[in-house]
């Protein structure tokens, strides 16, 4: 058996206004209501299902892998909208998209918060010889990379550990 994400539930102020944004952004198909949901299909077999939620929303992380014509046409609506963007999920480098692995990426907030993302490549696809890699992989041993678990933290020459266990650091 095959395992597939088939939709995850997204807490927002006002789900319409949510779903809209992600269709709008996206370039999706306009969401259904069905139940108490704002339905968004992102894919074939994947959805993400908004739903209003009272009080504070804890932000979560959405990545959407799309292909070099949707970046464009996804960058473009974000620039049109005046949206702040940045190359990394730390936001240090506003404004900037990142060439990590050979494609494109970059990072923005949706409207109640959430981290959204788009890359034009799957994290690690670069290899760790690729011009920029990314950084989650740049530390590892190609071994490590080729999808042996080494069951033990690495540690950079700082005693620190290094950027692969702290993917909300990119150094």
């Amino acid at each position: 058996m095959s395992i597939r994400l088939n939709h995850t539930i997204v807490a927002a102020h006002e789900k319409e206004t949510a779903a809209e944004f992600l269709t709008e952004i996206l370039g999706l198909p306009a969401f259904l209501l069905i139940g108490p949901f704002a339905v968004v299909r992102v894919s074939d077999d994947t959805s993400l299902d908004y739903t209003d939620a009272n009080g504070e929303i804890t932000s979560q992380h959405y990545a959407f892998l799309v292909d070099e014509s949707e970046f464009d046409d996804i960058f473009e609506r974000i620039r049109a909208r005046g949206l702040s963007y940045w190359a990394d999920p730390g936001r240090h480098e506003r404004g900037e998209i990142n060439t990590w692995d050979g494609g494109r990426g970059l990072y923005f907030d949706d409207p109640n918060g959430h981290l959204l993302e788009i890359i034009t490549r799957p994290y690690g696809s670069g290899g760790t010889t690729a011009s920029r890699p990314h950084p989650l992989f740049a530390a590892l041993d190609p071994e490590d990379h080729e999808g042996r678990r080494s069951g033990h933290h690495r540690k950079n020459s700082g005693g620190r550990l290094g950027t692969a266990e702290h993917p909300d650091r990119m150094e």
